[in-house]
């Protein structure tokens, strides 16, 4: 058997029993970049003890309102909330093809005196849907301290580098100049717009509360003896006790799909924001210009053993690019839910909602790490400012020359002519722009031959850049991490594994 016989032999098929343990897939964003918090606000623990939070909640207001329901069963409740049995929900869902009753038998397993009055009136949305939008909320809350981390690292970037010369780039062509500091405050302006939605949504963000099957609270209504006082009371008091100033005005049996685009929106933005300020450190990385933390130990390709490759960048790229995908189905959902709710929405929001978070908090983990490295190679920087600084340097030179009694055109002319020439000689032959050595040695320039080059300093062509820089980063950042030093303090959980 010759060695390609031996090798199809072995490849055929997958050995019976071989690797056991690595037979079912591993998401990835869990396995390997997910924080350990976005991960635990997402977790069957975190989401299944607010389900018992929501039923003990809504006993409590219930027996506040007047039905019969006992101190006893109430502690029996509260006693029980940490301790669910996994297996026996799982048995039970199995058995009734419903993943809440499976959860309700489970509770009133652990605690039977309360049985009777678990889910009273409510129906699998009150605690599905309820606890999504209390997932929604932590999780939001998580993505703005992260968010604040992120301005500040970067402020502190902004504020070095206010006056350091940098050339800018439009259509990705040479343009005038501005300072490294400016450029960044660019970025921080995004994820500033990006900080005040979340702001706004964590505000906003109301409670599905306490509705009934479709939306018309018709069994609290039954319960309390046709008491419509007390069934707004009801609604009210289970909000408060979860810690929402509102809930919805009205509903279906599903909270309106449509705060679910606008959440997957939110983050679609703190995605593009973080697209563009890693895309940008990835072409100043290949300009040599800037570079991202890079481990001692770290290799940046396989083959090229020379590589520094911005992989922290090209992460929040890739990651960034699905979140910014996620509202396409949310609105979707949210336009094709028949009139009081239609269970289509349920298998996708369960991805898209903890996906969407659990990638953009990653991004930002990555962007305050990458902030926080990120160094600048002043002397590349200033390299390139110069090879292109004696074409805009032109419009100065001539008015000078001007001004000391020179011919306008023909001056003009002249700086058109040497310019078409250091144009070529950078272009044809590779060499460095000698457009100045070249007015140098005309006499029609001689006014400004003994002070030229103090005209070319590039801090001269920056304009309002560093003083841009210092009144952002007063009136428009600085208040913020005021507002929020307290998250600032925070001791991330996390590092960056690369």
């Amino acid at each position: 058997m010759s060695n390609v016989e031996k090798f199809y032999e072995a490849t055929a098929e997958f050995p019976e029993g071989a690797l056991p343990d690595h037979q079912v897939y591993e998401h990835p964003l869990v396995k390997r970049y997910a924080t350990k918090e976005m991960s635990f606000i997402f977790s069957p623990a975190q989401k299944f003890t607010t389900w018992r939070k929501l039923w003990l909640a809504l006993a409590t207001a219930e027996q506040e309102l007047g039905l019969d329901i006992t101190d006893a069963q109430l502690t029996q409740l509260r006693s029980q909330i940490y301790s669910i049995d996994f297996a026996y929900a799982a048995q039970k869902e199995s058995e009734f093809r419903h993943d809440v009753m499976g959860h309700v038998h489970a509770y009133g397993a652990a605690a039977p005196d309360a049985m009777p009055v678990i889910h009273l009136g409510a129906t699998s949305c009150y605690v599905g849907d309820n606890t999504d939008l209390i997932q929604i909320r932590d999780a939001l809350t998580l993505l703005r301290r992260k968010l604040v981390k992120v301005l500040g690292t970067l402020r502190g970037f902004c504020a070095t580098y206010r006056d350091l010369p940098t050339l800018g780039y439009t259509h990705y062509q040479p343009a005038q100049l501005t300072t490294v500091g400016k450029r960044a405050t660019l970025w921080m302006q995004e994820l500033l717009m990006d900080l005040d939605r979340v702001e706004r949504e964590i505000e906003g963000l109301p409670m599905r509360g306490v509705k009934g099957t479709t939306g018309t609270q018709a069994s609290f209504l039954e319960l309390f003896d046709g008491d419509h006082d007390k069934v707004r009371a009801l609604n009210t008091r289970v909000c408060e006790l979860m810690g929402f100033k509102t809930s919805i005005p009205v509903s279906g049996q599903t909270y309106s799909r449509k705060i679910d685009y606008n959440v997957l929106s939110l983050l679609s933005g703190v995605a593009q924001s973080a697209y563009k300020m890693a895309g940008d450190i990835r072409l100043l990385a290949n300009l040599k210009e800037v570079e991202e933390p890079f481990a001692k130990s770290q290799i940046g390709s396989s083959a090229m053993a020379y590589k520094r490759n911005p992989m922290r960048s090209e992460r929040v790229c890739s990651l960034a690019r699905y979140v910014m995908s996620l509202p396409g189905v949310a609105a979707n959902t949210a336009a094709n839910q028949w009139f009081e709710r239609t269970l289509d929405d349920s298998a996708v929001r369960r991805i898209v909602i903890p996906e969407g978070f659990l990638a953009t908090d990653v991004v930002l983990t990555l962007l305050e790490n990458i902030a926080d490295g990120l160094h600048v190679w002043p002397e590349v920087v200033k390299g390139h400012c110069m090879a292109e600084l004696p074409f805009m340097a032109t419009e100065v030179i001539l008015m000078e020359c001007v001004k000391a009694g020179g011919d306008r055109q023909e001056l003009h002319e002249a700086i058109r002519v040497h310019s078409m020439a250091a144009g070529a000689v950078v272009k044809g032959e590779g060499k460095p722009n000698d457009l100045l050595e070249r007015i140098k040695k005309d006499a029609l320039f001689a006014a400004v031959h003994d002070k030229l080059d103090s005209m070319i300093d590039p801090i001269l062509f920056v304009g309002r850049a560093p003083e841009q820089v210092d009144e952002f980063l007063a009136d428009e950042i600085d208040p913020i991490l005021e507002k929020y030093k307290d998250l600032l303090a925070v001791e991330a959980v996390d590092g960056v594994n690369v």
